[in-house]
């Protein structure tokens, strides 16, 4: 269970990974060895498994978000482990999350364009094994996004 100060730190990381460590103690209230430490120590647990750039959508190239709901034919342990294995392989798929409710998986999918997400769709998710449904919805624009900055 973390503490104060581990949640305090691992919140300005979300907001800001890029805190140099004299930054971040000062806004943890920490000496920066005592921070380096502790963000070290959560790097090497897996709680901090990474940092990454935020890409301006509109300064990039153009990108639809498509959400995609998978429903698979059975959802015993061996055909969520084989959809699981592949879908990690597919670039294009951002976010796969295992699901209740109607669908067994939610994706983030990313493409060019609607040609793209054709390709996407016959080449990569309609060949998934166990899919037997797949429902596609184009995202018009985002509206809230935690840990993105603005």
């Amino acid at each position: 269970m973390p503490d104060r100060v581990t949640e305090a730190i691992l919140r300005q990381l979300e907001h800001n990974g890029r805190l140099s460590n004299a930054e971040l103690a000062a806004k943890v209230g920490l000496s920066p060895s005592a921070c380096l430490r502790r963000v070290r120590m959560l790097e090497q647990q897996g709680t901090i498994q990474g940092y990454h750039a935020i890409i301006a959508r509109q300064k990039s190239p153009a990108v639809a978000t498509i959400i995609v709901q998978i429903t698979l034919e059975k959802q015993t342990e061996e055909c969520l482990r084989r959809f699981e294995s592949r879908i990690k392989e597919c670039a294009d798929v951002k976010e796969c999350y295992l699901m209740t409710g109607d669908a067994d998986y939610l994706l983030r999918v990313e493409a060019r364009d609607m040609q793209d997400y054709e390709r996407i769709h016959k080449e990569e998710l309609s060949r998934m094994p166990g899919v037997v449904r797949i429902q596609s919805n184009f995202a018009i624009r985002p509206v809230v996004q935690q840990g993105k900055c603005n």
